[in-house]
């Protein structure tokens, strides 16, 4: 029987999710995108909080006239200078279901380029 992207996706994240899990020393980064934004969130799943986040629809990103994955690659590069005031350093990528492509990866390499290891 045929599924739906969102079900195939959902499907995807369940068994990531059984894999990835953040602690305080290595947080997960997590991505959502939907088809306008992209949002990133480092959470630490032991004590079952947001450390930090950065989104596409923040102020100082919104009013910046780019594409989607110049977007991506903006969101990125926040998410790890937040990373690196907290003093975080290594990061577990969580895709979230998505295919390891396009916005997903310009966030990921932006993130790498600015200094988060995964």
């Amino acid at each position: 029987m045929a599924k739906t992207k969102v079900e195939r996706r959902l499907k995807l994240k369940k068994k990531i999710r059984g894999v990835i899990s953040g602690d305080a020393g290595a947080p997960r980064l997590t991505v959502f995108r939907s088809n306008k934004q992209i949002y990133a969130q480092l959470v630490d799943d032991v004590a079952g909080k947001t450390l930090a986040a950065a989104a596409s629809i923040e102020k100082d990103l919104a009013g910046k006239k780019v594409n989607k994955t110049e977007q991506a690659k903006l969101v990125g590069k926040t998410i790890a200078e937040k990373a690196m005031k907290s003093g975080i350093t290594a990061v577990r990528f969580d895709r979230n279901g998505y295919l390891y492509h396009g916005r997903v990866k310009a966030l990921a390499d932006a993130a790498r380029e600015a200094g988060l290891k995964f």
